[in-house]
Parts: C-alpha cells; structure tokens; sequence
C-alpha cells in the first residue's frame, strides 16, 4: 500500500469489492448473515474502518470455510450474530462469545486434523 492509496482510500475499496465478490458465492442463509456481520461492525469501526478490514476478512473466511464444510450458520455463529461480532471486535461481552467463538474454531480444526489423519 502506498501513500497515495493511504489517502485517498482506494486500497478499502478495492478490499471491499473484493470482499463482497467472495460473499456473492455463498448459500443465501450465510449471505444474509455476512450483511449482519457488516452491520454489527460499524460501531468498531475506526475513522476509514482500516481496523476492521482484517477481522472482516476473518469473519468472512469462517463463514466461506464452514459453508464448504456444509454446517448451518447456527452451528457457527450461534443465535447472537451481534455478540460474535462484539468477540472478534474485543467490544463488551466478548469474554463469554470469544470463548464460544474459538471453542467453535478449536472444534473445526480437530475435525480436519481427524479427517486427515484418518
């Protein structure tokens, strides 16, 4: 990233289409739960929303991978999509959804390391 891109916040957008073309693939229950993920994040966000582009990228990349796994956005995200939001962000709350959010991640990666191993 250059100074120019810095300034003129070029680089978020080109991030953001990027990011909208790899939601445009999933099922429609993990579409509409990536728009309320956006929405929930605002509050985050600083002045350019920069801080939130990697933990977006995050969120979205769990919900791409879960989706090929082929599990409900329930079994990820739970029934409280503001508070997975408030966890990733480290805002309120986020003790007890962090907790469930990285339980729920420590469960998909032994699920691949059992499924690889055999």
């Amino acid at each position: 990233m250059n100074v120019w891109e810095t300034i003129t916040g070029s680089d978020l957008t080109r991030e953001w289409k990027a990011f909208e073309s790899r939601a445009e693939t999933l099922p429609d229950e993990y579409r509409a739960a990536w728009e309320q993920i956006k929405g929930h994040f605002s509050p985050y966000s600083d002045f350019t929303g920069r801080n939130l582009m990697p933990i977006l990228d995050g969120a979205l990349g769990l919900l791409e991978e879960t989706a090929a796994e082929g599990q409900s956005v329930h079994e990820v995200l739970g029934d409280d999509i503001r508070g997975f939001c408030a966890a990733l962000a480290g805002g309120e709350g986020a003790r007890t959804h962090r907790d469930r959010w990285r339980e729920q991640v420590n469960r998909n990666v032994a699920r691949k390391l059992h499924q690889l191993g055999g």
